[in-house]
């Protein structure tokens, strides 16, 4: 896998910063913790599960995202969407927040690598990577 379709997570892991185990438990985190919009749109009493259900099957179909659905189909009201978004924006995780939620990865290593893993998948060229990579063993 070239540097620029790596995942996060995988590069952590080959640097030895973090196992498979932390990357699952992070990813847990994550679905335990981000809400998905028609859950939300549920608690709010705007959708019904049988809704909800509906709009996935759709969902499955139309290969477009769950909110855009709703409001097309008139489950939802754009209003209601945008309300939603940003509750479900407000409180997400990423996953190098899970990390260190968990305990996997400093705050200091996360900042660091991720400074790091951005600027290696927005390089082109082999010969500025290994540039990079050299600087960083150096330091």
């Amino acid at each position: 896998m070239s540097e620029r379709n790596e995942l996060f997570g995988h590069r952590l892991l080959k640097k030895g910063l973090i196992t498979l185990n932390d990357i699952i438990e992070a990813r847990l985190l994550q679905k335990k913790e981000n809400s998905k919009i028609g859950q939300l749109a549920i608690d709010k009493g705007w959708l019904s599960n049988e809704d909800r259900e509906r709009i996935l099957v759709l969902q499955e179909e139309a290969m477009e995202k769950f909110g855009e659905i709703a409001v097309k189909h008139g489950y939802l009201t754009s209003a209601q969407l945008d309300v939603l978004l940003k509750e479900q924006s407000d409180s997400y995780i990423f996953f190098g927040e899970a990390l260190v939620k968990n305990g996997a990865l400093s705050e200091e290593d996360l900042i660091t690598n991720l400074i790091e893993f951005n600027i290696l998948r927005r390089l082109n060229g082999e010969r500025w990577v290994s540039f990079l990579l050299d600087i960083s063993a150096a330091s």
